[in-house]
């Protein structure tokens, strides 16, 4: 099954949770936008408080204990046997990071909308500003769903295999640095920038495209890959992308914001 829903498709299902995961590093806040308008039946994820711990040494955006995930998921409606659809309208970035945890953590049917909002409204399909009270879920979080990078196994994957650096090239060849307070990249990676996963209409590639996209930064079968970007939420989009292309890849959620923490760490430019 694709990890993919298309507008008309998700319009056709009945018995699905929908999880608005709208959100703006710096603002502003994801549920103005969701209270604005939103898909129909759609319930508001908190990137920052749902998918995430508290900041620290761990990164910015640290994964959330399973505890938290669990009881979070729940209260949005979240449960195992029922399939999940989540969206954005930033080119699914922080959607991807919804269907990254939310199978990291165990559940087997999560989709994310292609295009998200702009892609929904575009097909003629409603939009409502009523909020939804979601009905409690029974999700049950389990560790180890998608494969997990340490900060170690991401510095030794970047030179036993390929570990890409989804953000901006500006930012991994240390140009500038608008979010962290250390420049450059994970010695070894290999510049991906998310932006080339979609079209100009915030679409995902076709599968071939993205394939050949991969190949040519070294990505292929057999090839171990990894991902990380600032804080693991454009990295688990270009593992979306990846997946989408028929090419498993594991996330470094701690990512450059985790490992500038560390000053032992390496760190390369240019």
């Amino acid at each position: 099954m694709s990890p993919l829903i298309t507008p008309e498709e998700l319009a056709a299902l009945d018995g699905v949770t929908v999880l608005d995961v709208r959100w703006r590093l710096g603002g502003p806040p994801g549920i103005e936008l969701y209270r604005e308008g939103h898909l129909p039946g759609a319930v508001f994820c908190d990137l920052n408080a749902d998918l995430a711990a508290p900041a620290g040494t761990a990164g910015r955006h640290p994964l959330p204990e399973a505890d938290d995930f669990q009881s979070a998921m729940r209260q949005l409606g979240v449960s195992g046997g029922r399939p999940v659809v989540v969206y954005d309208d930033t080119g699914s970035t922080a959607a991807a990071r919804a269907w990254w945890v939310l199978r990291y953590f165990g559940h087997q049917d999560v989709r994310v909308l292609d295009g998200g909002l702009p892609a929904w409204a575009d097909a003629g399909l409603p939009i409502v500003k009523e909020t939804s009270e979601a009905v409690s879920g029974d999700f049950v979080a389990r560790p180890g769903g998608m494969p997990l990078l340490s900060a170690a196994e991401a510095g030794a994957l970047a030179r036993s295999g390929v570990l890409l650096d989804a953000r901006a090239g500006e930012r991994y060849r240390g140009e500038v640095e608008p979010i962290d307070p250390v420049a450059g990249h994970v010695p070894g990676a290999v510049s991906a920038p998310t932006t080339e996963n979609i079209d100009p209409g915030g679409r995902f590639r076709p599968a071939a495209e993205l394939r050949d996209r991969f190949a040519a930064l070294g990505v292929g079968e057999g090839v171990p890959a990894g991902v990380y970007c600032g804080s693991g939420v454009t990295a688990a989009h270009e593992v979306l992308a990846l997946e989408v292309a028929g090419l498993p890849a594991a996330l470094y959620v701690g990512s450059w914001s985790e490992w500038i923490a560390d000053p032992s760490r390496p760190i390369a430019t240019g």
